[in-house]
């Protein structure tokens, strides 16, 4: 494909993201700013294996805002992003839903700064990156949390943690991005509240909702 036409395509894709989602300019801008530093960072440390800027914005920024046509997310006032990685699906939930105060959960140093980076680039507030592992968070962390979301980050065995009666997250929900295909573990099948099946670029997938009944 020439690089006109490659221009106009990734022009016409992201026009139709901004009206699926109702985006403002300054959201639209700040999307645009993810992707880039998204792909200048990947050149550097290993962040994601989609680089291509369409696949960007389908399979990471459109598969991050799906959710809000299930949940109403101006009934949630904070979130935690389990294994957030490059930002994924808490910054794109943060920048839709500005009142939302997000903390992002990940250990590993090299994503760290480059979630630093980003979030001063994009001039986010009210958003925080949380560097314990999962069972050190549940122990030592107390955050008003009504939300956690998890996409391609750690096993639902270990997510499902913090349900125990001990934990000071037992209830709050989980929302967990999975394959169409996917088996909920036994486990796990005791706090499924719902599934919700949607379609991001000609893919069927999952969101599964888990709480402590």
């Amino acid at each position: 494909m020439k690089n006109s036409e490659t221009s106009t395509k990734i022009t016409d894709v992201w026009s139709r993201f901004s009206k699926q989602f109702h985006l403002t300019a300054m959201q639209i801008q700040q999307f645009q700013k993810y992707s880039a530093l998204l792909c200048e960072w990947n050149k550097k440390i290993s962040l994601t294996g989609i680089t291509d800027p369409v696949a960007i914005i389908k399979d990471h920024f459109q598969d991050s805002l799906m959710i809000s046509s299930f949940l109403d997310f101006h009934t949630i006032s904070m979130v935690g992003d389990i294994g957030t990685g490059a930002g994924f699906p808490g910054i794109p939930l943060k920048i839709y839903y500005p009142h939302l105060e997000v903390v992002l959960i990940e250990v590993t140093h090299k994503k760290i700064i480059f979630l630093e980076t980003l979030i001063k680039e994009l001039n986010l507030k009210n958003i925080t990156i949380n560097s314990l592992d999962w069972r050190t968070f549940l122990r030592k962390t107390h955050y008003p949390i009504n939300l956690f979301i998890a996409r391609a980050s750690i096993s639902i065995d270990e997510l499902i943690r913090m349900f125990k009666p001990t934990s000071p997250y037992c209830n709050a929900q989980l929302v967990y991005w999975s394959s169409h295909s996917w088996s909920i573990p036994v486990v796990a099948q005791p706090f499924v509240q719902r599934e919700e099946g949607y379609m991001i670029n000609s893919k069927k997938r999952r969101y599964i909702f888990f709480e402590r009944h």
